[in-house]
């Protein structure tokens, strides 16, 4: 079954609705806006169910298809935040809201699950429940495990879950998938080093907290490239430097460093946090000094089961004809939550030559509406079969 001409006939509304949506941009849990219109648009189309502050500001819409006597439920999510920065597209639909723009294209996922929606509302040509998922907060909020955390699953009955992101580089409409770990575990740190501060002119009264970080910072590329196994994946990067003075002739006392550490295995994720403890305490004693490391583990490792990556390919297939074999991504994805509590998989959808994600030019490519909206409600009517 290819596209889904209904989509091509609904893909000037469905723009529509996206462009409106990606001109009022909102932060984390801050959706309201998006979230009253998700609202609006599942009553207009007659879901059977419409309930919202799930997760806080999440939205689900539930669609029972013509029988239900196969008692199962398939959810399917759509994040629905933007970004903290400053559009710079030029577009007529451009953020009205300085600093913030929708730069990753849950303004297209939102869309395009209303689009699945409101075709699933008119057919349903399911025998089962089909779960509408908007979520909030994808980006660093764990929305997604705040949706798990108000009983999302329990509450709904969801047997498997299904996601979608969009892919700059990738042709517009096609997909790529790949079984088990696909986005990498995001955690966090910061490194607080404690010295004595003193003039610039003698630093032998001084315990120097500058090249107590400095050194530091060097040391912790060791854990890449000499702790953690080549043939595994680890990324441990400093991205912050801060002193607490800004003159010119003063050593500071205190430098905080700022990182992350991306990894696609439990082992890789404990050696990076226990290498990181131990090379700030070796390095904070051998200057004198002082340090206080703090290590939060944020997003797990997001892994597709193997049985439900073989569905979601199949249903790519029959939209496009084809469904590539994608790349392990050291990005975080938080639907990673959704797959601890329940199988399911995560597709990449082709957003063309567009600029990448999170970059102050990218866009969300409308040509990819109708294989993307085609995408969820495949996975509907092939998990939920009418005998």
């Amino acid at each position: 079954m290819p596209v889904k001409n209904r989509f091509a006939e609904l893909l000037p509304e469905i723009s529509g609705w996206r462009r409106d949506i990606h001109h009022h941009p909102e932060l984390l849990y801050e959706t309201h806006r998006t979230s009253a219109l998700v609202t609006e648009k599942l009553g207009e189309f007659g879901c059977d169910e419409v309930v919202g502050g799930i997760g806080r500001t999440g939205v689900v819409g539930v669609i029972r298809g013509r029988s239900t006597a196969s008692g199962r439920t398939i959810g399917l999510r759509a994040d629905m935040d933007a970004l903290p920065i400053q559009e710079e597209t030029g577009l007529d639909y451009a953020s009205g809201t300085p600093g913030t723009m929708h730069a990753c294209g849950h303004d297209g996922h939102t869309a395009m699950l209303l689009g699945a929606a409101k075709y699933l509302c008119e057919t349903r040509n399911f025998d089962g429940t089909a779960v509408m998922i908007f979520q909030p907060a994808e980006e660093g909020g764990a929305g997604g495990r705040e949706m798990c955390e108000d009983g999302l699953m329990d509450r709904f009955g969801i047997h498997e879950v299904y996601g979608m992101h969009n892919w700059p580089g990738r042709p517009a409409g096609s997909f790529a998938i790949r079984p088990g770990a696909f986005f990498a575990a995001t955690d966090v740190f910061r490194i607080d080093f404690e010295g004595r501060g003193g003039h610039a002119a003698k630093p032998q009264e001084t315990v120097d907290s500058v090249v107590m970080a400095s050194q530091a910072v060097l040391s912790l590329q060791t854990v890449v490239s000499r702790n953690a196994d080549p043939v595994d994946r680890l990324v441990v990067s400093v991205t912050s430097f801060e002193t607490s003075s800004k003159a010119f002739n003063v050593i500071p006392s205190t430098v905080t460093l700022k990182g992350t550490v991306r990894t696609l295995s439990p082992e890789m994720r404990d050696l990076a946090e226990a290498r990181i403890n131990s090379i700030c305490d070796g390095t904070a004693a051998a200057f004198d000094g002082k340090v206080n490391v703090i290590y939060e583990r944020n997003y797990p490792v997001m892994s597709n089961s193997p049985t439900e990556t073989g569905y979601a390919a199949e249903a790519a297939r029959s939209v496009s004809g084809d469904c590539g074999d994608a790349n392990l991504v050291m990005g975080g994805e938080d639907f990673a939550f959704m797959l601890e509590e329940r199988p399911g998989a995560y597709i990449l959808l082709g957003n063309g030559d567009s600029a990448p994600v999170h970059h102050p030019e990218y866009d969300f490519n409308d040509e990819a509406i109708p294989s993307g909206c085609s995408w969820y409600a495949q996975m509907v009517e092939s998990r939920l079969p009418v005998i």
